[in-house]
């Protein structure tokens, strides 16, 4: 079993910053593309940001220049620096992690529990 566990939301004011964390635990042998979504109330799921395994992170437009996506592989946990933050980045932020279980051939897609951000003054 695999289980992911998100941490870092809150309520912050409008130009502040947060960071989120999510760090997977439990039967995995490899980890792959490790991502954040993030839901408004009312709207889709959308993709803020990924950093595949090796690769180079990418991000939605929206949050280019302002957030950082990182992971530390020894800790096999993903964060999410957010910097001057707006208010339509309030939602609820959802990690997404791609692996491969011990035991496995295929990697599979594990969510966290979701954490919310509100920016708000």
């Amino acid at each position: 079993q695999v289980q992911l566990v998100e941490s870092g939301g809150g309520l912050v004011q409008p130009g502040g910053s947060l960071r989120l964390s999510c760090t997977a635990s439990g039967s995995i042998f490899r980890i792959e593309t490790m991502g954040w979504y993030r839901q408004a109330a009312g709207e889709q799921r959308e993709l803020v940001a990924v950093v595949p395994r090796g690769g180079n992170a990418d991000y939605v437009d929206s949050v280019k220049g302002r957030f950082t996506i990182s992971r530390d592989s020894a800790k096999n946990t993903v964060y999410l620096q957010m910097n001057s933050l707006k208010p339509e980045d309030t939602a609820v932020y959802y990690c997404n992690v791609r692996i491969i279980p011990r035991g496995a051939l295929l990697d599979y897609p594990y969510w966290g529990q979701g954490t919310q951000v509100i920016v708000s003054s």
